[in-house]
């Protein structure tokens, strides 16, 4: 595996598809339909290191992303990708808007209350359909599950990797 410092995983080829040469990538983004639209560019992670791609055409089948990059004609010259990590470099990353995150801007971040009290760190962000549910280590006990909505989290300082929540009753037993 390469050095990922400046780059951000958004999917993994987990098989081929067909003989013309698709992949089926398990996309881990919000935004996979510009991620993988035609002329892409990404990052295939081997173990000589990344090697670029270029998107000449995907299509969903089956909460997949099916993927044909350029220059590929047959199956034969993607099989050994299968399992690979897809990365998309740094600096391709769409622009967020205020109080938005990515994901590796708030997994690592210590979670207090706001009495300052340590609640634990952020291990893990589950995607529940009306709101992003944050897992929250915690020493000693189970693990805490915080809502992201406005009510619970008051403040992330991704800077800082701390984010400040109100801990109403119930949330943390």
């Amino acid at each position: 595996m390469t050095n990922t410092e400046n780059y951000f995983k958004v999917g993994t080829i987990v098989n081929t598809h067909g003989i013309r040469g698709e992949v089926k990538i398990m996309a881990i983004t919000d935004f996979a339909a510009d991620r993988f639209k035609k002329g892409a560019e990404l990052q295939i992670d081997t173990k000589q290191g990344f090697v670029p791609v270029k998107v000449q055409a995907s299509r969903m089948h089956k909460n997949m992303w099916l993927v044909l990059f350029e220059g590929v004609t047959n199956i034969n010259e993607i099989e050994k990708y299968k399992t690979h990590d897809i990365y998309v470099i740094g600096g391709a990353r769409e622009k967020l808007g205020d109080d938005e995150y990515y994901y590796n801007e708030i997994i690592g971040c210590q979670v207090i209350d706001l009495a300052g009290n340590d609640i634990g760190v952020v291990s893990e962000i589950m995607e529940t359909g009306a709101n992003d549910v944050w897992v929250v280590s915690r020493d000693g006990q189970s693990d805490a599950l915080i809502p992201m909505i406005d009510d619970v989290v008051k403040n992330v300082d991704v800077a800082g990797k701390l984010v400040t929540i109100d801990a109403l009753e119930g949330l943390l037993d």
